[in-house]
């Protein structure tokens, strides 16, 4: 890898501003002071200090947001705001982007990665990977509606969900509902086609990794190698081998 690719990769600007970096020969390499801009770079194996701060470099990200209301879950839109406006440009430039969408109206955890397969297993329908919303719905939840949600009721365009989970609280006009699917609208579609509208909506969970609620929202961190695991438990992709920062 170029010198100025990597240093860029590690946080440290743009191509242009990491140029101007080692031009002022603020840029060393194994010890060396170096201004060669197209010097080749072993992530694994060279020492890079910048200014006195050695760089550390990241193959994989793997990125909790809490997502806030009226932004789109992708990289660009040409009118609208997206989840990327809240995040620094290091990630985009590192080509992260959320796995899966939620709705524009929709907020809480978005799980967002440049590591391809991770987002595979996440998203491959034959892992069943849960994701658990709250759901604020129009009208009282009754036992008929709970009945039709669980046993794979059938949305506008003739497809069959798979069964849902619901949870009841002491509001009958606040569930939580957990499914295995991401079909568009798929929560409002269900709860439409049990005779209920939803009037807010928020992912809490996705596998058995909860929501970070000390994240604001359009807030976002890093999430820990355990927290990538529980992502994949309690679905049949638990204990599949993915790479975590290159790492079995």
């Amino acid at each position: 890898m170029r010198l100025d690719k990597f240093l860029a990769h590690c946080g440290f600007g743009t191509r242009k501003d990491v140029r101007i970096l080692i031009k002022k020969k603020q840029v060393m390499v194994n010890g060396l002071m170096t201004r060669a801009l197209d010097l080749k770079i072993n992530p694994d194996e060279d020492e890079v200090i910048v200014s006195g701060q050695k760089c550390h470099y990241t193959e994989y990200f793997y990125i909790m947001m809490n997502k806030k209301m009226d932004v789109v879950s992708a990289r660009d839109d040409a009118k609208q705001q997206t989840v990327f406006d809240d995040l620094p440009e290091l990630y985009y430039d590192r080509k992260v982007a959320p796995i899966g969408r939620l709705d524009k109206d929709t907020t809480g955890m978005l799980i967002l990665s440049n590591d391809g397969s991770f987002a595979h297993q996440m998203l491959h329908p034959k892992k069943h990977v849960n994701k658990k919303y709250r759901v604020s719905i129009d009208t009282k939840i009754t036992m008929e509606m709970i009945t039709a949600l669980e046993n794979r009721v059938e949305l506008d365009d003739g497809y069959i969900c798979m069964p849902a989970v619901v949870e009841m609280t002491e509001d009958p006009n606040l569930i939580y509902l957990t499914i295995q699917e991401g079909k568009f609208h798929q929560v409002k579609r269900m709860l439409h086609a049990v005779g209920n509208e939803v009037l807010a909506l928020k992912r809490v969970q996705i596998g058995m990794l909860k929501l970070d609620e000390n994240l604001p929202l359009g807030g976002y961190r890093e999430i820990t190698e355990d927290e990538y695991d529980a992502i994949f438990m309690g679905s049949e992709g638990e204990g599949v081998e993915v790479c975590f920062n290159g790492e079995i």
